[in-house]
């Protein structure tokens, strides 16, 4: 056999690879992939983008109800485009990474302004408006259009880790470059939506982090991580690190007499950015008058501090934040603080009227809470 016959013979097999590997997994997708999640229901760009983004980080199960609720809100991009971000964010509350709903209102702007309120159908295009990266543009794009691009999220890089038994941590830019290509390899020619929806689902219902269903996987039977017993090890996790933490006093300011709590608008980037909370006092511990000091230059009013509460512990991607909540009653009329765009008295019992950060609603459910039992 000549080298290019055998070189020949070698691709021929790759390509056989690539089209079982296609092929069983559409198989598996016709019995049993999802099929009746609501953004499927109608998959055009803008649905399809809404959810992708929501799906970002976030677990189908999770995104659901928010998804159901942002479309009631905003049906089409225009709407979107036109509304205030205080709304979008108040509809996204409680779904966690901001920066997500921050980007999704931006970029319908934009969309709305530069592109007559058409999504673009060119993956380039979508990968420079804020908040679309590499794979989810492909992901609107395949699953809105059908058309032949490669998708590579969490789910699809356990799925290609194991399948091929790929060393490293997926977030190195090596073991990335190499997990692209197998993707770009396995991703056939036609059905393209119904195969990206097909690996999602496998990695999201099968190929799970934890307990994976091994014996129920199309691929089970050519998956590299199986046949070494070596599942658990695939993907390699991320390299430890030891989070920094930072200490905040957060203030649940009220007064007695309406039982309004006093909240700020947190800066626009940033964590939290553009929603309400509480006010922070810049250290967990305090020295009682110099907090009194501080709340006098900040408020303008006389307060009296009631009690701390338990810690609070907020972990972000970099950092753990450690909150003690502090109530403090304002002495004197609450008018002395005065109400503008970063600052207001909140009725609690209005709680799911403003875009609120969790530990503030968190806080605030207390307060609600403790205030009904002193009643």
């Amino acid at each position: 056999m000549t080298r290019a016959t055998a070189r020949r013979q070698v691709k021929t097999e790759q390509q056989d690879a690539r089209e079982d590997f296609s092929q069983h997994l559409l198989a598996w997708f016709d019995l049993h992939g999802r099929k009746h999640l609501p953004w499927q229901q109608q998959p055009t760009p803008y649905p399809i983008w809404v959810s992708e983004i929501m799906l970002q980080q976030t677990q189908v199960s999770s995104v659901i109800p928010y998804y159901q609720r942002f479309m009631s809100h905003f049906p089409d991009l225009e709407s979107l485009a036109t509304a205030p971000l205080d709304e979008v964010l108040r509809c996204w509350s409680g779904l966690g990474y901001y920066a997500r709903a921050r980007n999704l209102h931006k970029t319908a702007g934009i969309i709305q302004r530069n592109f007559h309120g058409r999504i673009p159908d060119d993956p380039a295009t979508l990968q420079s408006l804020p908040g679309i990266g590499r794979s989810t543009a492909a992901a609107i794009l395949a699953l809105s259009t059908n058309q032949r691009h490669t998708i590579l999220d969490g789910n699809v890089k356990r799925v290609l880790c194991r399948y091929h038994a790929v060393p490293g941590w997926p977030g190195q830019t090596v073991v990335s470059k190499h997990l692209w290509t197998l993707a770009e390899q396995h991703t056939p020619a036609r059905r393209v939506a119904d195969y990206t929806q097909a690996i999602m689902d496998l990695g999201a219902t099968l190929c799970t982090r934890g307990k994976p269903r091994c014996a129920d996987c199309p691929l089970g039977s050519d998956c590299q991580a199986r046949q070494q017993d070596r599942v658990s090890d695939y993907p390699q996790p991320r390299p430890r690190r030891t989070l920094p933490h930072r200490s905040v006093a957060m203030l649940i300011l009220h007064d007695q007499t309406s039982g309004s709590v006093l909240l700020e608008k947190r800066p626009p980037t940033g964590i939290w950015g553009g929603l309400w909370s509480l006010p922070e006092y810049p250290c967990a511990s305090y020295d009682e008058q110099l907090l009194r000091q501080w709340c006098r230059e900040q408020f303008l009013c006389e307060v009296n501090i009631q009690e701390h509460w338990p810690l609070l512990k907020h972990r972000f991607t970099h950092f753990q934040l450690n909150i003690q909540p502090l109530l403090i009653r304002c002495d004197g009329p609450p008018t002395a603080v005065m109400e503008d765009d970063q600052r207001l008295w909140y009725n609690v019992h209005q709680i799911h009227r403003q875009a609120l950060a969790t530990p503030a609603r968190r806080l605030l459910e207390h307060f609600i809470a403790v205030q009904g039992e002193l009643e």
